[in-house]
């Protein structure tokens, strides 16, 4: 399974996230696919979210998160609302934003994430 654009002569990707290996985040732990240097189009991540996630935001990049499991809140802008499974939210560029509690989620990134996009207060 090639996670490459440039490597992969088909007109798809293939990525199991549970075997990418954790990077820290400032939520956690992410499992990053389809991050490679030739790719900038979007990149999906299993993220295990942890009770001291920090607040942070993209100045750039659109976040897509789905939660799969876990229950607490996310905070968006200052607003806390309640998180729970199946919960899905767009964070457009420019939204302080982090998650409160224990979660696993899926977080699609557009573009691709790009580590210098992270901003904090």
């Amino acid at each position: 399974m090639s996670t490459s654009l440039e490597a992969n002569p088909k007109n798809y990707l293939i990525t199991q996230l549970d075997a990418v290996p954790p990077v820290p985040c400032p939520c956690g732990f992410s499992r990053r696919g389809f991050a490679t240097p030739d790719n900038p189009l979007a990149t999906i991540h299993l993220v295990d979210i942890s009770i001291d996630a920090q607040t942070h935001y993209h100045k750039r990049m659109t976040e897509i998160y789905l939660v799969l499991e876990g229950e607490g809140f996310i905070e968006l802008d200052g607003e806390r609302l309640p998180a729970r499974p199946m919960m899905s939210v767009f964070i457009k560029p420019g939204c302080r934003h982090r998650l409160v509690g224990k979660f696993r989620i899926v977080n699609v990134a557009i573009p691709a994430f790009d580590p210098r996009d992270e901003w904090f207060d």
